[in-house]
């Protein structure tokens, strides 16, 4: 049935995904209101359910089998266990794709095509369905068939090259970044991708097949720092929290913790040094234009570190927040659920949840005004909704059910 209250409300995916690439996209596609189905494996499922501690708790305080992981990017969906490996789990997946509009997977390149569950196949049965293969560099070329991971992504293509400290100083080395930043990203690509498929499809009646690589997306995730290589034919180094072409854009010590300064122009460059007591930094020669800051930042940044120490981090925010500074506080994740903005945005969300009672996750930050994106489900148990999705969408009969089950094909 068609919910037109949401943006996806007359869609149904297919997720054939796991980890986190793939059921991030799906994610995002429940969110809009789409009727994910994820299919798992039988007694196990997604790998990300065993990746904790930490688990959601239940109300005694105990942990629940869900995977904090887990629950991140799976939020809106149905479980649907099914043995694919099996003739009769495959013939399920293609009546389930008949019944879909959007099939996404991440497996190995050429591994659905023993199963008879690759694009052409399906196609076959649905000649208009979407469908998108996520891998770690795509379906052609002499890595394809290599495994991709977030972490080896984001080293090859170039992400650690330009993380972390500048090789001169303390701690200097290259630095992943603290989420799978590759990952998400190429969820995000891959959510756009489908959207745009899916349009084209309303106005054609034709699908098609969308081939999304994790070193794809990285290397166009460099944006200016691969622009800046391809115009100048020098590779971007690393700098740490500062900015190659812009000074001062960094973190400072303050006498009580630290503060990032983004002061993107040169009157704001003023502002900050005239706040901070020392406004002959904003007339020195070396320093009155941007390019200069950047020629002479060695200089600089000392004489600006030892003016940002001469007062506290709160102190020196409310200051140039007054005279229109960019600057803010350096957060760890408690101080950014605490904070009143992120709550008066409704960030955090509670869903119920039938092991855990309810479960604290984070909301989508699509806000619109017509078909808002809502998280109205939680992320399923392992297979809690095989039955339903079995039952209702394919009209199996509970005798047809239980004989799967009695297999071990569900």
């Amino acid at each position: 049935m068609t919910d037109t209250s949401k943006a996806l409300g007359h869609i149904r995916v297919l997720d054939l995904s796991r980890v986190l690439a793939g059921p991030w996209c799906a994610q995002n596609l429940a969110d809009l209101g789409a009727d994910v189905i994820k299919i798992e494996r039988p007694g196990s499922g997604d790998d990300t359910r065993a990746w904790g501690p930490p688990y959601a708790k239940d109300a005694d305080g105990q942990d629940t089998s869900e995977a904090a992981y887990y629950l991140s990017a799976n939020r809106g969906k149905r479980s649907v266990t099914v043995d694919i490996a099996s003739s009769e789990g495959q013939a399920l997946i293609r009546e389930l794709a008949r019944h879909s509009d959007v099939v996404l997977e991440n497996f190995k390149v050429g591994h659905l095509k023993r199963y008879g569950l690759d694009y052409e196949s399906l196609k076959a049965v649905k000649p208009d369905l979407v469908y998108c293969s996520i891998t770690g560099f795509g379906q052609d070329g002499p890595y394809a068939h290599r495994a991709g991971y977030d972490f080896l992504i984001q080293g090859m293509g170039g992400l650690m090259s330009v993380t972390g400290e500048r090789d001169e100083l303390p701690g200097g080395g290259p630095q992943k970044a603290g989420v799978a930043l590759t990952d998400l990203m190429t969820g995000m690509y891959a959510t756009i991708a489908v959207l745009a498929a899916l349009t084209h499809r309303d106005r054609t009646g034709e699908g098609q097949y969308i081939d999304m690589a994790l070193l794809d997306t990285q290397v166009a995730m460099l944006a200016n720092v691969g622009s800046n290589y391809l115009n100048s034919g020098k590779a971007p180094k690393r700098w740490g929290n500062a900015h190659a072409n812009i000074v001062p854009y960094q973190t400072f010590a303050c006498a009580d913790g630290h503060m990032i300064v983004a002061a993107g122009n040169d009157g704001q460059y003023q502002k900050f040094v005239e706040a901070g007591g020392k406004p002959e930094l904003a007339h020195d020669p070396r320093f009155v234009t941007n390019p200069l800051r950047v020629q002479n930042r060695d200089v600089l940044v000392p004489l600006l570190a030892e003016m940002a120490a001469t007062r506290g981090r709160d102190e020196w925010i409310a200051m140039l927040e007054e005279v229109g500074v960019p600057c803010g506080p350096i957060n760890d994740v408690g101080e950014v659920f605490a904070n009143e903005q992120v709550q008066a945005r409704g960030m955090a969300i509670d869903l119920p949840h039938p092991a855990a009672g309810k479960v604290t996750l984070v909301r989508s930050p699509m806000k619109m005004s017509a078909t808002p994106a809502t998280s109205a489900k939680a992320p399923p148990l392992l297979g809690e909704h095989t039955d339903e999705v079995l039952r209702d969408v394919l009209g199996k009969n509970g005798d047809e059910i239980a004989a799967l089950r009695g297999k071990g094909v569900v």
